[in-house]
């Protein structure tokens, strides 16, 4: 979900510069710095970046500059006019009633409101070029998060690969400690009825059995394959899949735990820790993926 972008444009004596940086989030956070004049547009840019992203931390930065030609100040004849007139005629009615005014230099209606004026500030705003360049940027940054998801998925596909083959090796670890769990619940079994009396050897053989069965990781060992076939598919899918993903790592470190804490077995302990070791990187990993 890293990425970033950038355009420019320019039109109505104004130039811009649009930039869009992403950063991963578990959901999509859409941050907008707008120039005030763009306020009033900021749903319609909200709406195009949600229709195009599902996930991540979104920032979109647009800075608009008027153009040196434009911003040179300019006279309004008509508005400078305007005030002359309005000047001579409040003379004469001060002539009329036998006061005199002060006569005005041209510096004094400089200064007066929409005399002196420069395109640009008056100028409309350029919205559909300025939407323009947000497509543009869209696509761009589009385009490289894809970039960095052809990467990703390789990465991913390699960790998956090591945890069904470690899935794999724990099946044959389990397997292989069968005969001497069996060789340890007889002599448990044996020990115990011989220091308890009176106990229904049936009743502890169905205790002694179930310890077995609670001892048993075929079952975690089946969700792990499951789990990658599962993952697997959802890379193979289109559209957003990080937070599923998200939520299959979950599943994915359960059934590592519970295999840890079952084993019973040095080397299935091992195998379960080196499942753990690839699950966590591979969950962090998962962080980028929208």
């Amino acid at each position: 979900m890293t990425a970033f972008a950038s355009t420019t444009g320019q039109s109505r004596g104004l130039s811009w510069t649009l930039e869009m940086r992403g950063v991963n989030a578990k959901g999509l956070d859409i941050r907008l710095r707008l120039p005030e004049r763009m306020i009033e547009h900021e749903q319609a840019v909200r709406t195009r970046l949600s229709k195009n992203f599902a996930r991540g931390n979104i920032s979109l930065t647009l800075r608009i500059e008027e153009e040196a030609a434009a911003s040179l100040p300019k006279l309004d004849e008509d508005v400078f006019e305007a005030y002359v007139r309005a000047a001579i005629r409040g003379r004469t009615i001060a002539k009329n009633i036998g006061l005199r005014l002060i006569e005005a230099s041209a510096a004094d209606y400089m200064g007066l409101r929409g005399v002196i004026r420069t395109d640009a500030a008056g100028a409309e705003m350029p919205v559909e070029p300025i939407m323009a360049s947000l497509d543009a940027a869209i696509a761009d940054f589009a385009s490289m998060r894809r970039s960095e998801g052809a990467a990703l998925d390789v990465v991913l596909r390699d960790q998956l690969a090591q945890i069904a083959r470690l899935a794999g090796e724990a099946a044959t670890q389990a397997e292989a400690r069968k005969p001497q769990m069996a060789q340890t619940l007889k002599t448990n079994l044996a020990r115990v009825m011989d220091n308890v009396d009176g106990a229904d050897p049936d009743r502890v053989a169905q205790e002694l059995a179930m310890l077995a069965v609670k001892a048993d990781v075929s079952e975690e060992i089946d969700r792990l394959i499951a789990h990658v076939a599962a993952a697997e598919a959802l890379l193979d899918s289109d559209g957003p899949v990080g937070r599923k993903l998200d939520f299959l790592m979950q599943e994915f470190n359960r059934e590592a735990n519970t295999l840890c804490s079952k084993s019973g077995a040095p080397e299935l302990t091992r195998t379960g820790l080196d499942l753990k070791a690839v699950i966590d990187q591979m969950r962090e990993q998962v962080q980028n993926v929208e």
